[in-house]
C-alpha cells in the first residue's frame, strides 16, 4: 500500500562533513585556545565552527554538489528523500558554490559562531574579506555591537595563533570601501541601494572570489517572500545577489534557527544544534505550551494571559518580564493593540493614554510604529515601563531581548508552519543572567495548536505525499493553452425604499437570559518538551455592566434610530416613536427577565447584556431606507490558462472519491521528479479505488496541464466525456480550473432573514473552448450533483448569468471575438450537453440543463 506520509528524523538529513583531511595544510588544532576563549563551555559552538571551517578550507570539496554526492551515496535516508541525485542538485538553493547552512536554535549564540568562522578563515588565508548580510537594521546593529566587542576583547585576541595572516579584522559597514582584513556587516536592503553603498565598488567585477559571505537568518533567502514593500523586494533578490556572476562569490554560509521552507527542512545543513538540545542543556528557557484550555472567548484568554504575566513578575522579580502577542499582519496587530489596551484599562484601572504610553508597544513595519522599533533596544532595561509588546510574526528577529517570559500567538496563520512556530518561539528563548538554568517561557497558544509545537521539537520531518498539477510549457499538449476574459467590479451603496408593513413587538413578559455567577474557576493544562503536564487554575471574572447603563443605552437608541411604523408592547402599555416608553418600564422588563433565571443584583454579564440588546435591535433594525451594494463593471481583462496556479492532491483524497487524470505521455510531461515517482506509485497501487486514476489518450486529452484533478464522481464523469475521441474532435481545448485564485466570479447571497447580504466569490469548474471561422466560444460549466438546488447555488447562478451577459456585452463593444455561455450541470444532463456541443446548439444559447431551469425559477 502506498504511503500517505513519509517520516524522516531531521538529524538523518544533515550533510556530514568529512573529518579526515590534510591537517598539515589546515592545522585547525592551533585554534583550540581561541575556540575555548570564544565559546567557553558551549561545545556545540566549537563543533559548528570546526565543521564549517573544514568544509570550506580543507580542499575536500569544490562545491556543495560534491558534499551532497558523498552523503547521498552513504546515507539511505537521503536517498529515500531524494531518489535521484540530479533532483537533489536541482533543489539546491545556492548551487555551484561552497555553500551550506548551520542550524542553531535561537538564543544559542549564532553570532559567536559567525565571528569564530570569520576570524579563522581570515587567519588561515582562505579569504581576505568577510561580508555579513542580514535582513534588517535591527539585526545589523546587534551584530555590529557583538563583533566590535569581540574584536576589542584583548584576552580573546591573545589566543589567536602567531602564524595568523589576518589577526585584527576591522568591523565596517557598506558605507565605506571594504578592504583586505575587513568584516563588513550590512543589512541586505542597503546592498541594493546604490546611494551611499560601497558594495558594488568593493565586490563588483568578480572581486568576490576572495570573500566569505555569512548570511544571517538565511531562511529569508530560501522562503518565498510576499508583499510589494521595498524590504520585501530586497529580500526577494537576496539570492540573486549571491549568485550574480558579476561578483563571483564562492564561499557562503547561512545561519538560522528556523531552517524550514514552510514545513520542509533545508537540504544543505552541515550542522544542527536543535531546540530540544538547547532546552535539555539549559542554554535557553524551558518551554511550556497549552495542551488543553476551556476558554470560550478572548476575554477569558486575556484574563489567563494577564494572570500569567502577573505571576511572572513575582517569579522573575529581579528583571522586568515581558509578554509578546504575535499576529500575522499589520492590520491585525493594530486591531489587537486596541483590544489589549481596552482589556488592560479594566485590569489596571488606568486611562487609555497611560496604557499606550507606558505599558503597551506595537512593533510593525508600518511608519506609525517606526519609533517603536528603536525603543525595542531598551525594553529589557528596568527603566523601561513597557510590559506588553504586539508584534507581526517575523519582525522582531535579531532583537536580543532576554526578559520575554510569555508569548501569545493570536492567529493560526502566524503559527501554521514549522518556520513560523520556530520564529515565534525564538522570541522568548534567551535567558537573563539572573535566571540561567532556571527560567521558563509560557506559550499561550490555542490548545489545538499544541501538537504543532510538539511536531517541531520532536525533530521529525513529516511530508504528506501529494501529486501536483502543473501547466505544460512544452510538448504537444502545450498548444492547448488559451486566453480568457474576466471583469472585476466596483461597489457603490444605493439607498432603497423600505416598503414593508407596520410591525408590532411584544415584550410583556420577559427576555430570555442565562443563569450566571460573578466568577468561575478554570484549569488550563500546559505541557513541556519532556511531555510532562501541569495544570494551572485561573479565577475568571464575568464582565458585568450596570442595569442602569444598559437601560440608558437602549433609551438612547430609541431616541436616535428610526422605528417609524413599529409598535412596542410592554406590560404597562403601547409605545411608538412619538410616544417613547419610560426608562422604568424597560428596567422592570429586565428585572422580570432576571428573576426568571435566578439573577440578583444590579449588574448583568456580557452575554446577557448582548441578549437584551439583540432583543431590542430586532425592533430597531427596520429603516425607511436601506442600503444595498450595486456592482459597477470595470473593463474586461485578459487571463491566460498559463497563469493557472499549481494545485495538489493527496493520497487521502484519492482514497475518498477523487481522481487524477493523466496521458499516456505522462513520463515526458510530468517534469517534477518527486511528483513523477509518486504518480508511478499511485498508478501501480492496487489498493486504491479503480476510480482514483484515469488514463487519457494524449491526442484526445486537449488540456494544457500535465495532470487533471477531479474532486468527486460528477466531475470525473464529465471529464471522461471530454476525452472521448468523438467528443474531443469538436473541442479546441478545455481546462479544469483550480478551486481558487484563477478565474473568480462574484456573487451575493441574502441571509434567511433578509437583513444582511454575504458577498462571495467562486471558481467555476470547467472552461471549454470551441470556435468557428469568426468567433471563439467559451462554455463555462459549474458541476453539481443532481437536484442540488441550494440557495447558495441559486445565488451563484443568478450572478454568474449577469456576469457573463455583461462580459459578452463589453467584448462585443470592444470588438473582441470571444463569447461566453454559462451552465450549472449535473450528471442527468451530461449526454444532452455533449450532443448540443457537437451539433452547435450549445454556443447558440439553445441549451438549458435541469439545474439551469430549477435555479433560475426562484
Amino acid at each position: 500500500m502506498i504511503q500517505e506520509k513519509k517520516r524522516y528524523d531531521t538529524k538523518d538529513l544533515i550533510l556530514n562533513v568529512n573529518q579526515f583531511y590534510n591537517q598539515s595544510e589546515l592545522p585547525l588544532s592551533y585554534w583550540d585556545r581561541f575556540l575555548d576563549a570564544l565559546c567557553g563551555t558551549r561545545e556545540y559552538q566549537k563543533e559548528a565552527i570546526k565543521n564549517a571551517v573544514i568544509y570550506l578550507a580543507s580542499k575536500e570539496y569544490k562545491n556543495i554538489e560534491e558534499l551532497i554526492s558523498e552523503n547521498h551515496y552513504k546515507n539511505p535516508q537521503l536517498r529515500e528523500r531524494y531518489p535521484e541525485l540530479t533532483d537533489y542538485y536541482r533543489k539546491i538553493q545556492l548551487p555551484s558554490k561552497l555553500s551550506a547552512t548551520l542550524d542553531l536554535a535561537t538564543g544559542t549564540g549564532k553570532s559567536y559562531v559567525m565571528y569564530g568562522i570569520a576570524q579563522i578563515l581570515l587567519g588561515v588565508g582562505l579569504v581576505k574579506r568577510v561580508l555579513v548580510l542580514c535582513p534588517s537594521t535591527t539585526i545589523e546593529k546587534e551584530l555590529q555591537k557583538k563583533f566590535l566587542s569581540l574584536v576589542a576583547d584583548t584576552k580573546l585576541k591573545e589566543t589567536i595563533p602567531d602564524t595568523t595572516i589576518i589577526k585584527n579584522p576591522s568591523i565596517v559597514d557598506g558605507s565605506v570601501t571594504v578592504n583586505e582584513g575587513d568584516i563588513c556587516i550590512e543589512n541586505v536592503h542597503a546592498v541594493y541601494e546604490r546611494t551611499g553603498s560601497s558594495i558594488e565598488d568593493s565586490f563588483g567585477f568578480k572581486q568576490g572570489q576572495d570573500t566569505l559571505i555569512l548570511n544571517d537568518e538565511t531562511h529569508h533567502i530560501y522562503n518565498k517572500i510576499s508583499g510589494r514593500t521595498a524590504e520585501a523586494n530586497s529580500l526577494k533578490v537576496w539570492k540573486k545577489f549571491l549568485l550574480d556572476d558579476g561578483y563571483n562569490f564562492k564561499y557562503m554560509l547561512g545561519f538560522t534557527g528556523t531552517a524550514y521552507i514552510g514545513n520542509d527542512y533545508f537540504n544543505d545543513v552541515i550542522y544542527r544544534y536543535s531546540l530540544r538540545e538547547a532546552v535539555d542543556q539549559k542554554f535557553v528557557k524551558k518551554i511550556n505550551y497549552v495542551s488543553e484550555d476551556d476558554s470560550i472567548n478572548e476575554d477569558q484568554r486575556f484574563q489567563k494571559i494577564y494572570q500569567n504575566h502577573r505571576q511572572n513578575k513575582i517569579t522573575y522579580k529581579d528583571v522586568k518580564p515581558i509578554t509578546i502577542l504575535v499576529t500575522n499582519n499589520i492590520n491585525n496587530a493594530k486591531r489587537l493593540e486596541t483590544r489589549l489596551v481596552e482589556f488592560l484599562m479594566l485590569e489596571e484601572s488606568l486611562e487609555e493614554n497611560e496604557i499606550r504610553d507606558k505599558l503597551v508597544m506595537t512593533v510593525t513595519s508600518d511608519k506609525i510604529h517606526k519609533h517603536n522599533v528603536v525603543r525595542l533596544e531598551d525594553v529589557d532595561l528596568q527603566e523601561s515601563t513597557v510590559e506588553w509588546i504586539v508584534s507581526v510574526s517575523m519582525l522582531t528577529e535579531g532583537w536580543d531581548v532576554k526578559n520575554v517570559f510569555q508569548i501569545v500567538p493570536m492567529e493560526e496563520r502566524a503559527f501554521n508552519s514549522k518556520l513560523l512556530i520556530s520564529q515565534v518561539l525564538g522570541r522568548g528563548l534567551r535567558v537573563p543572567e539572573e535566571y540561567i538554568g532556571n527560567a521558563e517561557v509560557t506559550i499561550f497558544n490555542h490548545s489545538s495548536w499544541g501538537s504543532k509545537i510538539k511536531g517541531l521539537v520532536d525533530e521529525v520531518l513529516e511530508l504528506e505525499m501529494r501529486l501536483e498539477s502543473s501547466n505544460l510549457s512544452e510538448g504537444d499538449r502545450s498548444k492547448y493553452h488559451f486566453d480568457l476574459y474576466n471583469i472585476n467590479y466596483d461597489k457603490v451603496e444605493k439607498a432603497v425604499e423600505n416598503t414593508k408593513k407596520e410591525k408590532e413587538f411584544n415584550y410583556k413578559d420577559y427576555i430570555n437570559l442565562e443563569s450566571s455567577v460573578d466568577q468561575v474557576s478554570q484549569e488550563t493544562t500546559y505541557t513541556n518538551l519532556a511531555n510532562e503536564y501541569k495544570g494551572v487554575e485561573y479565577k475568571i471574572k464575568n464582565r458585568m455592566t450596570p442595569i442602569k447603563e444598559i437601560v440608558d443605552k437602549i433609551y438612547h437608541e430609541f431616541q436616535t434610530r428610526e422605528w417609524e411604523g413599529v409598535t412596542l408592547n410592554l406590560q404597562e402599555g403601547q409605545y411608538t416613536k412619538n410616544n417613547l416608553p419610560p426608562k422604568e418600564e424597560i428596567t422592570k422588563l429586565i428585572r422580570r427577565s432576571m428573576e426568571k433565571v435566578g439573577l440578583e443584583g444590579d449588574e448583568l454579564n456580557e452575554k446577557n447584556k448582548r441578549n437584551i440588546f439583540s432583543s431590542f435591535n430586532t425592533l430597531l433594525r427596520r429603516k425607511n431606507k436601506s442600503l444595498e451594494l450595486v456592482r459597477l463593471a470595470q473593463k474586461p481583462f485578459k487571463i491566460s490558462t498559463k497563469e493557472r496556479i499549481k494545485e495538489t492532491l493527496s493520497v487521502g483524497n484519492l482514497r475518498h472519491n477523487s481522481t487524477v487524470m493523466y496521458s499516456n505521455n505522462y513520463i515526458d510531461e510530468v517534469k517534477d521528479v518527486d511528483v513523477l515517482a509518486f504518480l508511478k506509485d499511485v498508478i501501480d497501487d492496487q489498493d486504491l479505488p479503480k476510480s482514483s486514476i484515469r488514463l487519457a489518450n494524449s491526442y484526445d486529452f486537449k488540456t494544457p496541464v500535465d495532470l487533471v484533478f477531479l474532486n468527486a464522481a460528477p466531475e470525473r464523469k464529465f471529464a471522461e466525456r471530454l476525452i472521448k475521441n468523438e467528443n474531443a474532435a469538436v473541442l479546441d481545448a478545455w481546462l479544469k480550473s483550480t478551486n481558487q485564485s484563477f478565474y473568480t466570479v462574484e456573487y451575493s447571497l441574502s441571509s434567511k432573514s433578509g437583513n444582511h447580504t454575504k458577498q462571495g466569490k467562486f471558481n467555476p469548474d470547467f472552461f471549454i473552448k470551441t470556435s468557428d471561422n469568426e468567433m471563439e466560444y467559451i462554455t463555462v460549466v459549474e458541476i453539481k450533483d443532481d437536484q442540488d438546488y441550494s440557495d447558495l447555488n441559486r445565488a451563484k447562478f443568478k450572478w454568474s448569468t449577469i456576469h457573463f451577459q455583461e462580459l459578452n456585452k463589453q467584448l462585443e463593444e470592444s470588438g473582441i471575438n470571444q463569447r461566453y455561455n454559462f451552465h450549472f450541470l449535473s450528471p442527468a444532463n451530461y449526454d444532452d450537453f455533449i450532443e448540443y456541443l457537437k451539433n452547435g446548439k450549445l454556443v447558440q444559447g439553445l441549451f438549458t440543463s435541469n439545474l439551469d431551469k430549477e435555479l433560475s425559477e426562484k
